[in-house]
């Protein structure tokens, strides 16, 4: 079984920057697909990012430019460095694994205040 733990969300103002971090129990983090998913008040959950075992990124067009994901696979790390933050960026982040994605953590919150 694996256990993804996600931390680094907070309270920022519009424009402000923050970095989540996931990590990964087990031992199948370097062979698969990490994913950070969102999910706003009243609304479904929905891919932000993800990243591929070879290093290959996939973003949504409302994160593209200001948002980026990577990984550490030696530290079973996978990271989401939000920048230029906006109110509709406001949401649960969740990190999952595999694709489509088999394991969840159990989110982390980011709220951006204009």
């Amino acid at each position: 079984q694996v256990q993804l733990v996600e931390s680094g969300g907070g309270l920022v103002q519009a424009g402000g920057s923050l970095r989540l971090s996931c990590g990964a129990s087990g031992s199948i983090f370097s062979i698969n697909t990490m994913s950070w998913y969102r999910q706003a008040p009243g609304k479904q959950r929905e891919s932000v990012a993800y990243i591929g075992t070879g290093g290959d990124t996939n973003y949504a067009d409302s994160v593209k430019g200001r948002f980026t994901i990577s990984r550490d696979n030696a530290k079973k790390l996978v990271f989401l460095q939000l920048n230029s933050l906006k109110p509709e960026d406001t949401a649960v982040y969740y990190c999952a694994m595999g694709n489509p994605p088999y394991f969840w953590g159990q989110g982390t919150q980011v709220t951006v205040s204009s």
